[in-house]
């Protein structure tokens, strides 16, 4: 079936729907070569469109390994050439079979990157992913519907969990948190256990946590006054340890401001440089918000890491209280292991005076 993606300002992008289902959302890209499967179920797109700029997709098939969430939360996929044959040891399945059962629309066969220089040119909108044939009503009513802007309450766990170990117990503020997130902080050692997102401060600290990590997740960190708040509240009591979100809701309980980029950072080629040490680590990112840079002036915080591309806070430290934060995903090891050293640093938050 014919289809196309029209964008906000106007423009088409012609191609092939893997099926009849119209989309509509924010439409982003991601620059990563692989990790399709970790993009689908990152809660981080919830609301949106997301286009891959690598050409080809799907080669190595899905598993159920890959899975970041409970379920995909993206609102379409937009694809440049569709592998429908993958070749590798761990598929269960084609990328297609596996979008066709969650029932995600897909356009395949387009121009994915006319589409990225565009966002990039234009900055990101909204647009709709509709059959070819599709009436001009049908398009009015896919473009107004009202953005959505409950999305971390979508994405949040629906009930507190365990991730029972040896180690210190850390409450996991669950913005739309990746599973791998959670593996990193139980391999180190530590006892887990995930809260929803609009748990309050008086209910964790109620839990007697050693530390507290404020997890990824997707949309404006405004759209969550009442985690800004909880946040606010905690301050000075437990180390934490934020992440994309979590690190700009972390600036915004600080006294500080957020702002939308232009077209955001997507992807697993992201350089940030380490201002303590000089060295340039390659992470994973996943975000349309950062932490103005000239709002953190009088709040006793130090500028830890800043992207290479274009300059933007990519991390942020205390001077007298313990707690500290990054822009990108630590977990994600694109490097391979550049990052988790952050992990090791939480620890040793935790462990300190012991």
């Amino acid at each position: 079936m014919k289809g196309k993606l029209i964008l906000e300002d106007g423009s088409v992008f012609y191609g092939n729907m893997l099926q009849e289902c119209s989309a509509v959302g924010e439409v982003v890209f991601n620059t990563g070569m692989t990790g399709y499967q970790e993009i689908l179920t990152d809660p981080s797109y919830c609301g949106q469109i997301v286009t891959l700029t690598f050409p080809l997709i799907g080669n190595y098939g899905v598993a159920e390994l890959f899975e970041q969430a409970r379920q995909p939360f993206v609102r379409g996929f937009v694809i440049s050439e569709l592998c429908t044959e993958p070749s590798n040891w761990q598929a269960e399945g084609t990328l297609a079979d596996y979008l066709k059962a969650r029932n995600i629309p897909c356009i395949y066969g387009v121009d994915t990157r006319a589409i990225t220089r565009r966002i990039r040119s234009q900055g990101t909108m909204k647009g709709i992913i509709v059959p070819e044939g599709a009436s001009n009503a049908d398009i009015a009513e896919l473009f107004a519907t009202p953005p959505q802007l409950k999305v971390v309450q979508e994405v949040t766990t629906k009930e507190v969990y365990r991730m029972a170990n040896d180690g210190p117990h850390v409450v996991v503020m669950d913005f739309g948190v990746k599973q791998n997130i959670l593996n990193s902080l139980h391999k180190i050692g530590c006892n887990l256990t995930v809260v929803p997102a609009h748990t309050t401060a008086e209910e964790i600290m109620s839990m007697d946590p050693d530390g507290v990590f404020l997890s990824n997740g997707p949309g404006d960190p405004k759209d969550v006054p009442e985690a800004i708040e909880a946040v606010k509240e905690l301050l000075g009591k437990k180390p934490v340890f934020g992440i994309c979100l979590g690190h700009q809701l972390l600036a915004l309980a600080l006294g500080a401001d957020t702002y939308k980029l232009k077209f955001g950072h997507r992807g697993s080629n992201q350089p940030v440089k380490n201002l303590a040490t000089g060295r340039i680590h390659i992470s994973s990112q996943n975000h349309g918000y950062a932490v103005d840079e000239n709002s953190l002036d009088g709040k006793n915080l130090i500028i830890t890491h800043r992207a290479v591309n274009d300059g933007t806070v990519e991390g942020m430290r205390h001077k007298d209280i313990p707690l500290f934060s990054v822009q990108y995903h630590p977990e994600a090891a694109p490097g391979p292991d550049d990052n988790t050293y952050l992990f090791d640093e939480f620890w040793t938050l935790l462990t300190k005076g012991e």
